[in-house]
């Protein structure tokens, strides 16, 4: 994978300025440059954010981050080439690992996740643009992955990151709650949830947001 999206150039003065001005003030960067929605996930292991800078980064790599995961996927934005060459820099694996806000987990990118969670070198660092919904969904699936309580793993969807379940959003609570009801019903583990009754086109169908959270989510946060 190249080191800088197409359009931001960053091997030219004018293509670096323009990656920075995108990623701050097209990509809100600006509102992250003391904001990060850190925390903790599994301490010594998985962590999670918003959308790093690359001095940012930096930051993490000092504290021994050695995985990034980009649930954002590959985007023609200056926050996504200048997060490409901050990592090939600093010697941090940068995975790309696409997850939506609004919809339901689809289900290979749930097994893929499993695992890149298996393989991926600790500790590692998750992010999406604000780190409230994706972020939080990938960090709910680790905790699962883990064994933890489902109690412990929705908690990582919370309006403490900013996370807004009344909204489009809310999909991902309702995934989470579909899994609760399964393991209560049955014991079944989540990853053979996943691989069998999991259906996320039923799912999406039966999910309805409410009109005041979508435009919260949509309108006023300009949620990805």
């Amino acid at each position: 994978m190249t080191l800088a999206s197409s359009g931001f150039a960053l091997d030219t003065t004018s293509g670096r300025l323009r990656a920075w001005a995108d990623a701050l003030f097209v990509d809100h960067g600006v509102l992250r440059l003391a904001w990060r929605n850190r925390a903790v996930v599994e301490e010594g292991r998985l962590y999670r954010a918003n959308q790093p800078l690359p001095f940012q980064l930096a930051a993490e790599a000092r504290r021994g981050i050695r995985t990034v995961i980009n649930l954002r996927g590959v985007r023609d934005c200056g926050s996504d080439a200048l997060e490409r060459e901050a990592c090939a820099k600093l010697g941090l694996a940068l995975i790309d690992a696409p997850f939506e806000s609004r919809g339901a987990p689809h289900k290979d990118r749930l097994l893929r996740l499993a695992t890149l969670f298996e393989t991926i070198a600790y500790p590692a660092l998750i992010h999406c643009k604000s780190g409230a919904d994706r972020a939080g969904l990938v960090a709910a699936v680790y905790l699962l992955l883990r064994g933890r309580p489902v109690a412990e793993a929705k908690a990582q969807l919370s309006v403490r990151f900013g996370h807004i379940r009344a909204g489009r959003t809310g999909i991902l609570d309702a995934f989470l709650e579909a899994y609760e009801r399964a393991h209560g019903e049955s014991g079944i583990g989540f990853l053979d949830w996943v691989r069998g009754p999991y259906d996320e086109e039923a799912l999406r169908r039966s999910f309805r947001a409410t009109r005041a959270g979508s435009f919260l989510t949509d309108r006023l946060l300009r949620r990805e």
